[in-house]
């Protein structure tokens, strides 16, 4: 039931369970509501304190449906830091208001605001002060385009660096996370040979780097993986292989959107195991499928094992949808693995 929502609503009134009801089909919620006023339709509960402290962990989002006053009383003793506690917002019994209370960037509080006055009508209240003065919350665009995040710590510097008019580093060359965004010229486009290390940063790369105090770091999923192993190469040793290539050309692994490998491969252990720990997404090609791609390497060795005369190369550039491999298969003692990018989408 509950376990398979991303989304919590509280309803604490008989108007308010009218308007979570009204709200759980599009937000793909449970509600929950007191036992008085479930009557069937949604969880119920005896005492809110109680269940937020079982249920504040388990959902990505928290909507109450009432006063700001009962939100902040029931979630204050389960606020632990702000990069990990969920999205929680309220929506007022008239929804006339729709207020993201905590975790409004990284949680995504702030985007569930927004949604939920795109379905009421209400208003959305938004505080954080990049968005109250309209300047880009840089683990917000982060987040909403599903890029790994690491050392989140450094957006406070960030932030307060652009509202208070002083310059930003940044190295966003696709423009990936940004789009183009300079903050009013604030954000400095900055190589990493000029990169200032304690002053704040943001970092937006498929290239390893920027591993600074003050800088935050978004890496774009768009790395594209493929795989080829003789038959009984263990796990460990492909992993090695493919770590290995990124150290040697300098990528993120964290930026890995997908690996690939040959059909044939899906009942070898080793191979699937290693596909899956560099994931998120795995991927196998029918020879037919590899073969197509004029643009791989080709072994005869292959083709006669496989049915395609490349598997690593053509999986990648599948993956990617590139012309030509970011890098090219590298060959190791029963191992091949192979790296392509994905083309940056330009946004409207």
């Amino acid at each position: 039931m509950a376990a398979a929502h991303r989304t919590a609503l509280y309803a604490l009134s008989a108007a308010g369970l009218e308007l979570a009801l009204r709200l759980a089909g599009p937000l793909e919620a449970v509600v929950y509501a007191p036992e008085r006023l479930a009557g069937g339709r949604a969880e119920p509960f005896e005492n809110l304190s109680a269940l937020m402290a079982e249920a504040f962990t388990r959902y990505e989002r928290h909507v109450f449906v009432g006063a700001v006053g009962i939100a902040v009383r029931a979630i204050a003793p389960h606020l632990k830091d702000k990069t990990g506690d969920p999205a929680v917002a309220v929506l007022d019994l008239s929804a006339r208001f729709a207020v993201s209370l905590v975790s409004g960037h990284a949680g995504g509080a702030n985007e569930l605001a927004r949604e939920l006055a795109r379905l009421t009508g209400a208003t959305a209240v938004i505080t954080t002060g990049t968005d109250v003065c309209g300047l880009p919350g840089v683990d917000e665009l982060a987040a909403a385009r599903g890029m790994a995040v690491e050392n989140t710590g450094a957006v406070k510097a960030v932030s307060a660096a652009l509202l208070e008019g002083r310059p930003v580093q940044l190295f966003d060359p696709e423009a990936r996370l940004l789009d183009g965004e300079d903050a009013g010229g604030l954000l400095v486009p900055t190589r990493p040979e000029a990169w200032d290390a304690d002053a704040p940063g943001v970092w937006c790369h498929w290239r390893a780097g920027g591993e600074f105090p003050q800088t935050f770091r978004a890496y774009p999923r768009c790395l594209c993986v493929g795989l080829g192993s003789r038959k009984g190469v263990d796990e460990r040793t492909i992993l090695a292989h493919a770590e290995q290539v990124f150290a040697q050309h300098g990528l993120a692994r964290q930026s890995v959107i997908a690996v690939g490998t040959a059909s044939i491969k899906r009942a070898d252990p080793g191979i699937c195991a290693a596909a899956a720990a560099l994931g998120p997404e795995v991927v196998f090609f029918d020879p037919e499928a590899l073969a197509k791609v004029e643009a791989a390497g080709q072994s005869e060795t292959v083709k006669r094992r496989v049915g395609t005369g490349s598997v690593c190369e053509a999986a990648a550039l599948l993956l990617a949808g590139a012309d030509e491999p970011l890098v090219p298969k590298v060959k190791a003692e029963g191992v091949t693995c192979a790296v392509a990018l994905k083309p940056a989408k330009r946004r409207a």
